[in-house]
């Protein structure tokens, strides 16, 4: 991987997490739609557009996809149980935490996947950044519980976080399977297109079955087209793109970016108070886009470079 593909892969991918930053704060447009029915028309017509533009790659590759259905079936349940659990979780935790827990767990979950599945190391700047990027999150996540502690059942909160715990995994093992996919000479639109296709197909008796409420108002509906255009679409094309180009593990960590773009967007629109623990949070996150991002000073010369 060259410099160049690093610098243009990882702008996809900050790009698309700026946009999936405002996810949280968008459903609370419409409150009277279910965190599930939000899930569905967002990641359910948003993985159809993506499937339609990548149409012909996906005609033209169908022999390949088919001889790798276990690696596109795998990320295709993966999106379908992805936006279920996120937006259920960021609904019963807050959008703050909700968005930490499933993104902020992606990065060490995908880095787990690569080990166990692929024997791939981390080098130490990326696990330095790492951590740097996790304690953030911590702190961040533990300012925004105490100060809904008095709002908020600490049921729904434990609830909350289980389930950002399996949106983030599910979200790790959809990145690693579209990586795979385009490792295996699978064109990038191709492979997410494919991927997120079928994860919305499976995704569309849920839609049908709780999306009633997208149609009561402009409102509501004009939420389940953004959610589905903007954040979906065309932040999932830049993350496909930047993921053609960077490890799965250095995409997730990237997309630490979006729980802080969250907060910030909860503070000022949504109107949740953010202590200055939250604030220092925010810091330390983006002091791990710094630090893994950054240049390297040298080339390196190993031929298996990792991540």
């Amino acid at each position: 991987m060259n410099q160049r593909d690093r610098m243009s892969g990882t702008g996809g991918v900050l790009i698309a997490a700026l946009l999936w930053g405002t996810t949280g704060t968008a459903a609370t447009f419409a409150p009277e739609v279910s965190p599930v029915a939000i899930g569905a028309v967002a990641m359910g017509v948003g993985g159809l557009l993506q499937a339609l533009i990548a149409l012909r790659g996906i005609i033209r590759s169908r022999v390949s996809l088919r001889q790798n259905g276990g690696m596109l079936l795998t990320g295709a349940l993966a999106v379908g149980i992805y936006p279920l659990a996120f937006y259920a979780s960021m609904h019963l935790a807050g959008v703050t935490v909700g968005t930490v827990i499933s993104i902020g767990s992606a990065p060490l979950l995908s880095a787990l996947i690569e080990y166990c599945l692929d024997g791939q190391r981390l080098t130490r700047r990326w696990m330095t950044g790492a951590a740097v990027g996790v304690i953030g999150m911590v702190l961040l996540c533990v300012a925004e519980s105490a100060n809904h502690a008095s709002t908020a059942q600490r049921s729904d909160v434990i609830i909350g976080i289980a389930l950002g715990l399996l949106a983030g995994l599910t979200y790790a093992l959809y990145s690693w399977a579209a990586r795979h996919l385009m490792q295996r000479g699978i064109p990038s639109r191709t492979a997410m297109g494919a991927i997120f296709g079928l994860g919305g197909i499976l995704l569309m008796p849920v839609l049908f079955a709780t999306g009633a409420p997208l149609l009561a108002s402009m409102t509501n509906a004009a939420v389940g087209i953004y959610m589905a255009l903007i954040p979906m679409f065309i932040g999932y094309v830049c993350y496909g793109y930047g993921l053609a180009r960077i490890p799965a593990s250095l995409a997730t960590t990237l997309t630490l970016l979006e729980p802080a773009v969250a907060a910030l967007l909860a503070v000022m629109i949504v109107g949740e108070r953010l202590p200055v623990m939250g604030w220092i949070g925010i810091g330390l996150i983006l002091g791990c886009l710094i630090v893994i991002t950054a240049p390297a000073k040298r080339a390196r010369t190993v031929a298996a470079r990792t991540y």
